[in-house]
């Protein structure tokens, strides 16, 4: 098959070879890094026109591969690991890259969870690595250039050591039927941006929001600001209900949806300066919203936690992976908001049947997430369970 080019680029071809695929909740387009520019300053403008972006007027990018919400917004940059990473056991490097939907921000200040799931699928399928296998599984050690982690996936492959997706082994809330278990595991997972689990060194602080011009009276707010997987600021729905309309916000109705919005985001903002981290940075902290299981659901599917987070300053349809990795890590840490409110509700809920799990509900449904901790108190690891599927192989135009 041929393709008509555009010589835009200079030499960059167009369109370039590129993968669709699904990983847990997300959906992004899989490059090789061997056919980007060497020179990565040209690499937003390539994105950008990619995923058909900036799209100010509908917001729907309905000039590329984008769907119009963060979650569908996501680029993968994969490549071959270095001599030193192979010396340390690594298969694949991986950059993620947030694309903007409205504007034209490309940010890179942090990972994508459930696309992270699909890294190590990715590799095999292009010949990156071929890490055996093992009773029918194999594990693939991925190196993220955003965070300088390491993440160990793991999944089903056949007797040729192709990977398998389509066994009906799990679910993943918000995505229909049952697919392949992918077992992904963040080695070492505090400190992902910031170099610290805890950046302010306290697992509770008070952010005051009093010189913002908000429709609220100046005062501070609680908030847990841990950095696991990805950096995450948590507040207290109890807490925010008390002066904000806080049901028709989660409910969508206006005018909560804007008046509270700003309010989170000017949160977000302190949080993040409290973090050490840039507050005009849209994609990096997040920041969720943290309840007591409340409803006869909740107590009858032993939920731990009810989580509202946001992404790109919208309430995300789901929660994104990272922020419910760190969501599991930070509920054992004493003292912070979901520390405290597990325990509260421990009483009123069933503990969930393995207690290195905590049940998170979130809009999309359920998800367990786990995290193990060292004796010195440092987290070790962080634990979910995905799903994917391969949706497209070719070429896009940029």
């Amino acid at each position: 098959m041929s393709y008509a080019t555009d010589s835009s680029d200079g030499d960059l071809p167009n369109p370039l070879p590129a993968t669709f695929l699904r990983g847990g909740t997300s959906k992004g387009i899989f490059l090789n890094k061997a056919v980007l520019p060497s020179d990565h300053s040209q690499w937003n403008s390539i994105f950008l026109r990619i995923m058909g972006s900036p799209d100010p007027e509908y917001g729907r990018q309905l000039n590329g591969m984008g769907g119009g919400v963060s979650s569908l917004s996501k680029i993968m940059i994969i490549a071959s690991p270095t001599e030193e990473q192979k010396a340390q056991g690594i298969d694949v490097e991986y950059t993620f890259a947030q694309v903007g939907i409205r504007d034209t921000s490309v940010d890179y200040s942090g990972n994508c969870g459930n696309l992270s799931s699909m890294i190590g699928v990715y590799a095999i399928d292009e010949g990156i690595c071929n890490p055996g296998q093992q009773d029918g599984l194999t594990t693939v050690r991925c190196f993220n250039t955003n965070t300088q982690k390491i993440i160990d996936t793991t999944f089903p492959v056949n007797e040729a050591g192709t990977p398998v997706l389509d066994l009906p082994q799990a679910t993943v809330a918000g995505v229909p039927g049952k697919a392949s278990k992918i077992v992904l595991d963040f080695v070492n997972p505090g400190g992902a941006r910031t170099g610290k689990l805890l950046p302010s060194g306290n697992p509770t602080d008070l952010l005051d929001i009093s010189q913002h011009h908000l429709k609220i009276s100046p005062r501070k707010v609680k908030a847990s600001l841990v950095d696991a997987t990805n950096p995450t600021v948590f507040v207290d729905y109890g807490e925010l209900d008390g002066f904000l309309p806080m049901k028709d916000y989660i409910n969508g109705k206006s005018p909560a949806t804007e008046d509270v919005g700003l309010v989170l985001e000017t949160i977000r903002q302190e949080g993040a300066k409290a973090m050490g981290l840039d507050p005009s940075a849209q994609a990096q902290p997040k920041i969720a919203i943290l309840r007591a299981p409340h409803t006869t659901d909740d107590m009858s599917q032993n939920v731990n936690i009810v989580a509202h987070a946001l992404s790109m300053g919208v309430l995300h349809k789901a929660i994104p992976m990272t922020v419910g990795l760190c969501l599991g890590v930070s509920s054992s840490i004493e003292g912070t908001i979901a520390w405290n409110i597990i325990r509260g509700a421990s009483s009123a809920t069933s503990i969930n049947r393995d207690p290195d799990l905590i049940r998170i509900r979130h809009p999309g449904g359920l998800v367990d997430v786990g995290a193990e901790f060292g004796d010195d108190g440092e987290v070790k690891s962080a634990k979910v369970i995905r799903t994917g599927r391969r949706l497209m192989k070719g070429a896009v135009w940029h």
